[in-house]
């Protein structure tokens, strides 16, 4: 095939996706930096050359043929391996550079992840953070993400987890609520006490305490009469002003802006809850995204020592 002619044709390939994805010749041409009738012509001239019609055309919209549909899949699938291909050969090489968009919970992002891109950033400078903190699902394709941090391992298996760190958790509350209360030394003692709940807003149930009373593993569900949703450091905060006992991640307690809170109940620690990175799975990583994923890793795992070292566990 001659090669203007292939070029020409993987360019009308490329613009008829778009269409197809947008639904409209408008839409693809605004994306695409072109004009409606440019997109129209180069759909035409595919149409043309395998003789079938890609669209049905009204005067609001354009939508598939089965044929159509079917050279969609096809050509989607295609493009989609070319730039999987140029990720590999370019990515190790690359600067990185462009738009990340990374999502992360509230308390992971908070305390965590912004000291990391931060640095990240000073190194890397040609790279542009669109981050979104907050504890909703996200979904990679409609919503253009590159990574996600999220707690626990995902099963969807269109996705792959690294982990970053496995993070120890502790029960807290300020020596003046001690003092008004008394500190508990047992589980049992729990229940005398004001034990702050957090509702997951994903399933909309309390998050159980988890403990290790020896070699057994224990999950201590309550009632509690103070129940905080949508964001952990709601608890952490109503903790931190002596409104009660909650169990927290240690990175987040021996931050120093809850320096008021001390451990209690430590013969009963030894739990952990994983936080990992996730991207889809048949997404090649660009350099920038590779470049994230080694950073955080790295930068994660000297945190979560210094953690260990502030909450005396080792």
């Amino acid at each position: 095939m001659d090669s203007d002619l292939a070029t020409v044709q993987i360019g009308s390939i490329q613009i008829f996706c778009k269409a197809a994805e947008f639904g409209s010749f408008t839409a693809a041409a605004a994306s695409l930096g072109l004009t409606p009738a440019a997109v129209s012509r180069s759909v035409a001239r595919i149409e043309e050359r395998l003789r079938v019609q890609l669209f049905a055309r009204s005067t609001r919209q354009v939508r598939l043929t089965d044929n159509g549909r079917l050279y969609f899949e096809q050509c989607r699938e295609a493009i989609e391996q070319l730039e999987n291909v140029e990720r590999v050969l370019t990515g190790n090489r690359a600067t990185p550079s462009g738009t990340l968009r990374i999502s992360v919970p509230t308390t992971y992002g908070n305390l965590r992840l912004l000291p990391l891109l931060e640095k990240f950033k000073q190194k890397y400078p040609q790279v542009i953070f669109e981050v979104n903190i907050s504890n909703r699902n996200i979904d990679f394709v409609d919503q253009g993400y590159d990574l996600a941090i999220r707690l626990g391992t995902p099963q969807d298996s269109r996705l792959v987890a690294r982990r970053l760190e496995d993070a120890s958790l502790g029960v807290y509350a300020t020596r003046a609520y001690l003092a008004r209360c008394g500190e508990p030394q047992t589980l049992a003692d729990l229940h005398q006490h004001d034990c702050i709940q957090f509702v997951r807003p994903s399933t909309g149930r309390p998050m159980p305490w988890i403990f290790r009373d020896g070699n057994t593993d224990v999950d201590f569900p309550f009632e509690s009469t103070v129940r905080f949703s949508g964001d952990v450091l709601g608890c952490v905060g109503y903790a931190a002003i002596g409104g009660g006992l909650f169990q927290t991640y240690d990175f987040i307690a021996t931050n120093p802006r809850y320096q008021d809170l001390v451990e209690v109940l430590p013969d009963y620690r030894g739990r952990s809850r994983s936080f990992c990175i996730i991207y889809p799975h048949n997404r090649h990583l660009s350099a920038k995204v590779r470049a994230l994923v080694d950073w955080l890793t790295s930068g994660v795992d000297a945190l979560a020592q210094n953690t260990r070292h502030r909450a005396g566990v080792m």
